[in-house]
């Protein structure tokens, strides 16, 4: 797994171009077509870009990550928020570091969501499982599970459409992959320059990142949820309630308990 210890510095910045409003908006669509939930873990939740919203909206949340430095980055800018102090306060929010293979919270939780391809970061079908396992066991009877991966494919176009180049007054990086098809897993191997305000406007700090991932089948996917227990489980592509077909890039995935 990645460890994101400077990366989570300059993430806000490399990811700003996310779907974050469309990751929210299909965890609300599921949620009302499925049951709302009061509690929420976001599994993997980075530097709480989907955490801290929900948290305004009256959900209570609990951010879950393994990178202390993300958890950080996290709390810092919910604290930088007109709302932070409140949520703070009211409990409405907190960050917890685990490893999503065994991630554990005191009470069961209505549910669970895992958006930005995270669950790609789990390099063997063992960590999966646990990790399938442990969430059901999480949640309480009608929970919901909600999260997105890679679609196998998207793996081998990063590839083929290599490399990858962002320049930014602020920070650049020249992105490259390597990809392995036995394993549909992949090595991202990023060049990053941040520019270091406090020693002057042109200085540039340099440092490498990287990254593997691994795709799993769909079919093994869904078979996998079912035999850690969750009683029905849908897939669909790219935002949209639809199945997907070859030309997805990325599936979603909504189990029940």
């Amino acid at each position: 797994m990645a460890s994101y210890r400077k990366f989570a510095y300059v993430y806000d910045e490399l990811m700003q171009e996310m779907p974050y409003s469309e990751w929210l908006t299909f965890a609300h669509t599921a949620w009302e077509k499925y049951g709302m939930p009061n509690t929420v873990v976001d599994l993997g939740c980075g530097t709480g870009s989907l955490s801290i919203p929900l948290a305004n909206e009256g959900f209570q949340v609990t951010g879950i990550d393994l990178s202390g430095d993300m958890l950080s980055v996290a709390h810092r800018k919910m604290e930088m928020t007109a709302s932070g102090t409140r949520l703070l306060r009211e409990g409405g929010i907190r960050w917890v570091q685990q490893d999503m293979t065994a991630w554990g919270m005191p009470e069961p939780v209505d549910a669970v969501i895992s958006f930005c391809d995270c669950l790609n970061y789990l390099l063997e079908e063992e960590d999966i499982l646990r990790t399938f396992k442990r969430t059901y066991e999480g949640l309480n009877d009608g929970g919901t599970f909600l999260f997105d991966v890679h679609h196998p494919k998207t793996l081998q176009r990063y590839e083929e459409e290599q490399p990858f180049i962002w320049d930014d007054d602020s920070v650049s990086y020249i992105w490259t992959c390597e990809f392995d098809p036995n394993r549909t897993e992949i090595q991202h191997d990023l060049t990053i320059f941040a520019r270091e305000e406090e020693n002057g406007p042109d200085i540039y700090r340099r440092f490498e990142e990287s990254h593997v991932q691994r795709a799993y089948d769909p079919a093994w996917m869904r078979e996998a949820l079912l035999k850690s227990g969750f009683k029905e489980v849908f897939c669909y592509a790219d935002f949209k309630w639809e199945e997907p077909d070859e030309g997805a890039t990325r599936l979603f995935y909504v189990a029940l308990k």
